[in-house]
């Protein structure tokens, strides 16, 4: 280690003073990039992964990788043992291996003759690679259909229900996935029904030559584990109840049902009356009616109450004179 004088006794020329180029792309490579993810987080519309729309292509996406991975890396194995008769051509830990896709006529294992030390091989029986790809195939589509779509709405989303053409061709593709996942799913789930048949050991050991004498027994030690097939095909059928399910929040977008989900336009109100109409009814005199209530008459009897006044003053006078009235 360099003590602090010799380090300050080095010429200045021989330490750098700026970092190589390639350093200084690579920083800089690495800013780019990271204000491009910054610029589609900000851009993105992620509250549509909280919509049905959204959250149902998230969900179709989770289990097509869950399909297509339990059948396409799905391997087994199980175990029979041949006892022969002379206890030294015997062989009681007999491995037979299958795995994806299934060409099971290509599998083979060697049993004992028990009429020698040699063995025979022992084919499987049947093919069913084409049922099982077919069912991969479905799933590693679908997850890739999933996860363009779901770009499409976080980042695209206007521009996804523009001119009506996003939601339209988002409608027949989910349509097709959903009628592949049910053929898919019905052929995958036949297949297995024939591959569990195929690799049964007590089917298998049906075909060794051995097994056939009564001198010789056979018997199975191990069967093979099938949950992960099992939990392939239920997963293909909850595939397919998703993107059926699907069909009807993207026939929503396509605004062809909006027309019919119209409400009802409001009914015409009657007009009100004119406020001076209005005015005026209230402004007429109730005594005034011809229809019923009290309806004293004023003129005649106002005048005839003046009369009768004006008589008695005119009755009663000024008196005459004091001599009249002696």
């Amino acid at each position: 280690m360099m003590s602090w004088t010799q380090t300050q006794s080095r010429p200045l020329h021989s330490v750098p003073l700026t970092p190589p180029p390639s350093q200084i792309f690579s920083v800089l490579s690495t800013l780019c990039r990271m204000d491009v993810v910054n610029q589609l987080v900000a851009q993105g519309q992620f509250r549509v992964l909280k919509v049905p729309l959204g959250f149902i292509k998230v969900l179709e996406w989770f289990f097509a990788i869950f399909a297509f991975s339990t059948c396409g890396s799905y391997s087994g194995m199980f175990k029979i043992a041949v006892e022969c008769k002379n206890r030294t051509q015997s062989d009681l830990k007999i491995e037979v291996e299958f795995e994806y896709p299934f060409r099971l006529h290509q599998e083979y294992f060697n049993a004992p003759t028990c009429k020698s030390e040699n063995k025979e091989p022992i084919f499987l029986v049947g093919d069913y690679s084409s049922s099982a790809e077919f069912f991969v195939t479905i799933g590693v589509f679908a997850f890739l259909y999933s996860t363009a779509a779901l770009s499409i709405y976080v980042f695209f989303f206007d521009k996804y229900k523009e001119n009506n053409k996003g939601p339209l061709i988002d409608l027949g593709v989910t349509g097709v996935f959903a009628f592949m996942w049910l053929v898919s799913s019905a052929a995958w789930a036949k297949g297995l029904s024939d591959v569990k048949t195929a690799t049964n050991p007590d089917e298998v050991i049906t075909m060794i030559p051995a097994c056939k004498e009564d001198e010789n027994s056979c018997r199975e030690v191990h069967d093979p584990v099938m949950s992960g097939l099992n939990t392939s095909v239920a997963f293909g059928f909850i595939n397919l109840v998703l993107w059926v399910g699907n069909l009807w929040f993207v026939f929503k977008e396509t605004g062809i049902i909006a027309p019919f989900m119209r409400a009802p336009p409001p009914q015409a109100k009657p007009a009100a009356p004119d406020a001076y109409a209005q005015q005026g009814a209230y402004e007429q005199d109730p005594y005034a009616s011809n229809q019923g209530g009290y309806q004293p008459d004023y003129s005649q009897q106002g005048y005839n109450q003046e009369a009768q006044y004006g008589q008695g003053y005119g009755q009663q006078g000024a008196p005459t004179s004091f001599s009249n009235q002696m």
